[in-house]
């Protein structure tokens, strides 16, 4: 197949959260795609017009595009039919910080196997997995060029593109993104991914074309910048609790009128999760590291983070008595996403059970998967409505709107609660007299006014 001067057909390799979302959407926009997945059952549901995973407007995505979506495990088929091919595989992180380039790597060398022996014409490739800076250009690249005996820049064309993307949200981010990264390995590379980009999006996104080795860094540089102003905001909330009259949502409200600092993720709660934002942070810090620099700032904000679960389970241990009964409500390490790594309500679930309290967890989408990492001993709760009724503390982890009915459920109950309120979801429940509100980021401890006028002289 000869490389024309638009992409018209798209194969993507990995089915998974990101990749399943986005050969959907090239599906879904008009452009052939196959999806190559090494996971059988992906490849099936996928051929049968459904979803390989639970992610917002996907089935829907499929629906739309599900005659121009077909997937396979024929990396060759993949290729041969295709103009250019992203690749969407894990990049587990190491023990030391770094990522693993084991998956990608595999990815690539069959990628180069099908371009030596079959593919003739120009293609491209383009990585959307998070890779060290570097390891497109020293690591991937390399083994395209040997494999293949083609060179990169001429015979095929390397991008790096990773998607800046919110799992609950992932179609609506990728469709209409704040900008589109694309790191280079040639012009010519770098302007067919950019022009089909232009096709896809909803929006019209700037586009920010660079070296591949940028990109890679600056992937890194935001969500690790992403970190530390959700750090930020957490610290003002810690500040605020100390504060009389303090309130983290004045402040921050405030700050984020400041255009260089904009209001996005700038809201203090509990710790950041997920799979990006905390292995990219630490990924900054051992590239830091390993280049000779001593700069404790993304090493700092890692810290920091994991200690706001434990600042949480003392105001727990603060205001329970024996025999307590505690409800945990949000176990994913955000609204409307079964993922729980790094979730704060997790690692908060942990402390209680290890602690002997008996422990209610509830959660809308991340109950099936919690129950392979706690305890057995804790009562998953099979509703809101159970979970309330058998507690007696309630800790809201994550600001899920389906936590709204806590109010009035709360209120037809005939005994007294305590709902400590990580996100100040709930501030109507201040008014009521048979719950004891406890907001974080909301000051309303008077005792400090002392020393604060020591400070202040």
């Amino acid at each position: 197949m000869k490389m024309e001067s638009t992409i018209k057909t798209t194969s993507v390799i990995g089915l998974g959260k990101l990749g399943a979302c986005m050969a959907g959407c090239f599906a879904a926009k008009g452009f052939p795609t196959i999806g190559v997945d090494l996971n059988i059952n992906f490849v099936d549901v996928i051929n049968a017009g459904k979803a390989p995973v639970d992610e917002t407007d996907l089935t829907e995505i499929i629906t739309k595009g599900q005659s121009r979506l077909s997937a396979t495990q024929d990396y060759g088929k993949a290729i041969l039919e295709s103009d250019a091919t992203f690749v969407i595989v894990p990049t587990p992180s190491e023990v030391h910080g770094g990522f693993s380039l084991k998956y990608v790597k595999k990815s690539f060398e069959e990628i180069g196997k099908v371009l030596k022996k079959k593919k003739q014409g120009y293609h491209l490739i383009v990585l959307t997995s998070t890779v060290l800076p570097g390891g497109t250009e020293y690591g991937l690249i390399p083994i395209l060029e040997e494999i293949s005996g083609k060179k990169c820049g001429v015979e095929f064309g390397v991008c790096y593109s990773p998607e800046f993307i919110a799992l609950g949200s992932v179609i609506r981010d990728f469709l209409n993104p704040d900008f589109v990264l694309i790191g280079q390995s040639d012009k010519k590379a770098g302007g067919l991914l950019a022009a089909f980009y232009k096709k896809v999006c909803d929006n019209d996104p700037p586009i920010a074309r660079m070296n591949i080795i940028n990109a890679e860094l600056t992937k890194l540089s935001v969500n690790s910048f992403m970190t530390m102003k959700i750090s930020f905001a957490n610290l003002i909330s810690n500040l605020c609790e100390k504060l009389p009259g303090g309130n983290v949502d004045v402040v921050t409200e405030t700050l984020a009128l400041f255009g260089g600092i904009g209001k996005k993720s700038l809201r203090g709660g509990l710790g950041y999760g997920g799979p990006c934002l905390p292995r990219d942070n630490v990924a900054l810090s051992y590239l830091i590291k390993n280049l000779g620099y001593e700069i404790s700032l993304p090493s700092a904000v890692d810290q920091f983070n994991r200690s706001l679960v434990s600042k949480l389970f003392d105001i727990v241990l603060k205001h329970s008595q024996k025999g307590s009964s505690i409800l945990v409500l949000g176990l994913s390490y955000k609204p409307h996403t079964w993922v729980i790594e790094e979730s704060q309500g997790i690692a908060l679930s942990k402390f209680l059970a290890d602690s002997g309290y008996e422990l209610n967890v509830y959660d809308p989408k991340a109950m099936e998967v919690a129950k392979q990492v706690l305890p057995p001993t804790i009562n998953f709760a099979n509703s809101l409505e159970e979970a309330v009724q058998n507690s007696d503390i309630v800790v809201i982890t994550t600001p899920n709107q389906d936590f709204k009915r806590l109010s009035s459920l709360i209120s037809a109950q005939k005994k007294q609660f305590v709902v400590i309120d990580a996100w100040r979801c709930l501030p109507e429940l201040s008014q009521n007299s048979s719950v004891k509100y406890i907001p974080l980021g909301i000051g309303l401890d008077n005792n400090l006014k002392d020393k604060l006028l020591q400070l202040s002289m």
